[in-house]
C-alpha cells in the first residue's frame, strides 16, 4: 500500500510540476495517463498529505516549490534554454538565493546550479529535463501560462 501511494505521489508531483492543475478531477484524470485508478477522496488525501497549495491563480503547487515560486515570480527577469543548460536571469545580486531555492526543491531533473550576480546556469539531466525545467520555471514566473 505505502509502495503504492508513494508511486503515485511521485507521479502527483511530476503531474503538478509539469502542467496547470487545477482541480482535484483534473488530477485524477492525468494520474490515469500514468496508470493510477483512483478516486478524487483518494487524491484529496495525497493532497494534503504532499502540502499541496493552490497560487491565488487557481493552480496547484508543491509545498516545496512554493519558495522557489516566490523568488522565481519576484526576481527572475529571463529564462533561456539551450539542450540541458537553462540560464535563468535575475535582478543584480538575487542569483545566489534564486539557486539556492534551485537546489533545496530537489528537482529530479536538475544535477545542480551555478550562481553569478544576476545570472544562474542550471545543468539538467538530459534536454527534455532542460525542457521540463524551463517550463517549471516560466510557469512560476507567469502561472496564467
Amino acid at each position: 500500500m505505502a509502495k503504492k501511494r508513494n508511486g503515485r505521489q511521485d507521479a502527483i508531483r511530476e503531474i503538478v510540476r509539469n502542467k496547470n492543475v487545477r482541480t482535484q478531477r483534473m488530477l485524477v484524470d492525468e494520474l490515469k495517463t500514468f496508470g493510477f485508478d483512483c478516486t478524487q477522496a483518494t487524491v484529496s488525501r495525497d493532497i494534503a498529505d504532499m502540502g499541496l497549495r493552490k497560487l491565488p491563480e487557481g493552480v496547484y503547487v508543491l509545498a516545496e516549490d512554493l519558495h522557489l515560486q516566490r523568488m522565481v515570480s519576484e526576481l527572475v527577469v529571463e529564462v533561456v534554454r539551450t539542450g540541458n543548460l537553462v540560464l535563468v536571469k535575475a535582478q543584480p545580486g538575487t542569483a545566489s538565493g534564486i539557486a539556492a531555492a534551485i537546489d533545496a526543491a530537489e528537482l529530479p531533473a536538475v544535477l545542480g546550479s551555478l550562481a553569478g550576480n544576476d545570472t544562474i546556469l542550471v545543468v539538467a539531466r538530459t534536454d527534455d529535463d532542460g525542457e521540463r525545467f524551463e517550463t517549471l520555471i516560466s510557469k512560476l514566473c507567469n502561472p496564467h501560462r
